[in-house]
């Protein structure tokens, strides 16, 4: 053999795996083989192949399906993609009448209707996932309403407010995820098959009944637009990146939380490690790792928008490249949402410090400012600058300004010589959390009140 034909042989083989997709489309085979089963469905109601043809289409079908669950089924790469592998191999089984199962359709309405089918599965997977983990927040909530830990902004400490309360702030984010997700399916549960290449088929099809078999509300409007629509996939990468963000903020304060200089919290053995020189050392690794697996996903999410923004219609090659990012960011979720509801479920609480750190900051300053407005009958900036000096003599004298006493209050500045002893109530720290009835605020009660609007939409699907 010469140089040349070795290069040329070299090459082709260099190509083909180029050109392939089997070996990250071969995932999509369960959603290849429900379609083909539903077309061929279709077909032979509308007179197009028969009632015995299409048996055994189904039955060649589903005797792949098995082969590919029970890992007795070949991938080779010579069949391109997952389509054509399983039409070479129904054409093996059951002879010509396999070649019938691609009557009025393409490769190209075929992938597109095989992804969504997949993306729409996994959307419902991942949005139920978020609702148990917000139940398992919710429970802790419901134990937390009365916990005091000190409320941040700028990491600063800022205001009391209850750890329960901090809880339901995440379940507001995973709601809204929730909702993302459930918005996404609604909107992308429309069937692209008998779109075929990308203007139709003179074939007298139905796609109303695809639709119905493949579970799908209707057909898509445009047949051009579906084979080369991708907007489904990009859906959930937005959503998943999203949801992983919150994931990371999370994490980031589980992170903070367990470290000596909060511990607010411990988290179990299986979810943080050792060092490997220092056996002192408890490393938060499992929220480490979720930290930094939202990277990941954003890459896959800019990945696709890169891949869709520059294509004419209809359907190019490019959009083989829409799979590997969407499965990998639906693993990633899927998991990242597994161990981070367990790792919550198993946490451990150490309300004591979240205590002694409310009385770091002076987080009930705010309280003595909105006293003197109320009761003092004093523009709210006055009262903010006389505050000031309050807070300058607590820290004077070491102390939080919730631990003064009234005598070191008043001589704290002429302004308050005269202020009544009654202030020392709002000084104190759960009274200023619990001052914060407004709905939605911190107050145990507003808190014991959003549990419920919680608990209830968990229980209303």
């Amino acid at each position: 053999m010469t140089n040349n034909q070795i290069l040329k042989n070299t090459n082709a083989k260099i190509l083909d795996e180029f050109n392939a997709s089997i070996m990250f489309d071969k995932n999509l085979y369960a959603q290849d083989i429900k379609g083909s089963i539903a077309h061929s469905k279709m077909l032979a109601l509308q007179g197009i192949i028969t009632a015995e043809e299409q048996s055994q289409i189904e039955v060649g079908l589903n005797t792949i399906k098995q082969m590919i669950d029970e890992g007795n089924f070949v991938f080779d790469i010579s069949s391109e993609d997952i389509h054509m592998a399983i039409e070479s191999k129904l054409i093996e089984l059951i002879g010509d009448v396999g070649k019938k199962v691609h009557t009025a359709r393409s490769r190209n309405d075929q992938v597109a209707t095989d992804f969504r089918l997949y993306v729409q599965e996994h959307t419902i997977l991942l949005r139920d996932k978020l609702k148990v983990l917000v139940s398992v927040l919710v429970d802790i909530a419901s134990k937390h309403s009365d916990t005091l830990m000190p409320g941040m902004t700028h990491l600063q400490h800022a205001q009391p407010i209850n750890f329960g309360y901090h809880m339901l702030s995440y379940c507001a984010m995973f709601k809204r995820d929730f909702d993302r997700f459930e918005d996404a399916f609604k909107r992308n549960n429309y069937c692209p098959l008998g779109s075929a290449a990308l203007a139709g088929t003179p074939h007298n099809i139905d796609r109303y009944t695809t639709s119905d078999l493949l579970g799908f509300y209707a057909p898509t409007l445009n047949a051009q637009d579906s084979v080369s629509d991708r907007d489904f996939a990009l859906d959930l990468l937005y959503n998943i990146s999203i949801a992983m963000m919150h994931i990371s903020r999370l994490s980031e304060e589980l992170i903070l939380w367990s470290s000596y200089e909060f511990k607010f919290v411990s988290m179990s053995d299986e979810y943080a490690t050792t060092s490997s020189i220092m056996p002192q050392k408890k490393n938060p690794d499992v929220p480490e790792l979720l930290r930094g697996k939202t990277g990941r996903v954003y890459g896959n999410l800019i990945g696709l928008l890169t891949v869709m923004k520059g294509l004419p219609l209809a359907y190019n090659k490019d959009t083989q490249e829409d799979k590997e990012g969407v499965f990998d960011s639906v693993k990633t979720l899927d998991i990242s949402l597994e161990i981070l509801t367990d790792v919550m479920r198993t946490l451990v609480i150490h309300p004591e410090n979240m205590l002694k750190a409310c009385k770091v900051g002076h987080l009930s300053a705010t309280d003595l400012a909105d006293y003197m407005v109320t009761n003092l009958n004093l523009p709210f900036r006055e009262a903010y600058y006389i505050t000031k000096q309050a807070v300058a003599k607590a820290n004077e004298l070491g102390k939080d300004i919730s631990e003064l006493s009234i005598e070191e209050l008043r001589s704290s500045c002429d302004e308050l010589k005269n202020i009544d002893e009654e202030v020392l109530t709002y000084l104190d720290l759960r009274n200023s959390m619990n001052s914060r009835k407004s709905y939605g605020g911190t107050s145990t009660q507003s808190t014991l009140e959003i549990i419920e609007v919680f608990r209830e939409w968990c229980f209303s699907f």
